[in-house]
């Protein structure tokens, strides 16, 4: 279970999470997605419009509802997500100082975990609001690692050191075994010396962290989510789209890399 999370608005975040888990459903994985950002972008964009939304995630974390019973499929095959809906922007208040208030979504998710049959999810991917807030952390506390999209720009840079922050904290006091799989640069443009600054910076501090992948600044993947679809979908030949395949590639290889370790 991967967090997909950047604080910082405007990253790639939602587009990295509906690409990366289509790429992953087109290499033979099952993959849900948890819309965890009230604007519910990641819903819309696999075509889910709003009124379509017949249960969300919220239903999940207030009203204890079974997470199976709010998982859609999508038009995709292998492919499913729980969505989210703008209730989700006041469950902070909802919630106040209530009682394990911060694992929600782990305890929602335990019958996931459990599940050892043939067709089980063997990925699910948590797309997390551009801040960090009660569903970040309750995102965090129910993920096994973090995947960090990170614009190719000065300012992301400095954002990132909050967000390194949070995941410490969240570690010390919620969830010891988190991990940082990976960082993804996005929006990464060859003809701007600052991208190649940038993830020059952005390697050299997190060595092999950073995925030999870049996703290029492409104006088919800005597209493609007004049309509710992801950009596999809408153009797969385009430079964005080959870039996220490349992507699912390599992170398929690093969790298999990983849990062979572990196994060893």
């Amino acid at each position: 279970m991967l967090s997909v999370a950047n604080q910082k608005g405007g990253v790639g975040k939602t587009t990295t999470a509906i690409n990366l888990a289509t790429a992953l459903a087109a290499l033979g994985e099952k993959v849900l997605i948890l819309d965890l950002d009230p604007q519910g972008n990641a819903s819309t964009g696999l075509g889910i419009p709003p009124h379509s939304r017949r249960s969300s995630v919220y239903e999940v974390l207030m009203e204890e509802r079974p997470l199976l019973d709010t998982v859609m499929d999508t038009a995709l095959p292998r492919l499913s997500i729980v969505p989210a809906d703008a209730d989700l922007s006041g469950i902070e208040l909802e919630l106040g100082q209530a009682a394990g208030r911060s694992f929600r979504l782990r305890e929602a998710l335990k019958p996931l975990r459990a599940d050892t049959s043939a067709d089980r999810f063997t990925y699910v991917l948590i797309d997390c609001p551009p801040s960090l807030n009660l569903l970040t952390v309750n995102a965090m506390a129910a993920s096994d690692a973090v995947l960090v999209p990170l614009q190719c720009e000065f300012f992301a840079l400095e954002g990132l050191t909050q967000l390194m922050r949070t995941i410490d904290l969240v570690r010390g006091s919620l969830n010891p075994h988190l991990e940082i799989q990976g960082v993804v640069l996005t929006m990464y443009d060859r003809r701007i010396a600052l991208s190649e600054q940038v993830a020059e910076d952005v390697r050299s501090h997190f060595g092999e962290k950073v995925y030999e992948t870049v996703i290029p600044r492409n104006v088919r993947v800005s597209e493609a989510p007004s049309f509710g679809k992801p950009v596999l979908i809408y153009d797969l030949k385009c430079a964005g789209s080959q870039a996220y395949i490349k992507l699912a590639r390599e992170l398929v290889g690093r969790e298999r890399a990983r849990s062979a370790a572990k196994a060893a």
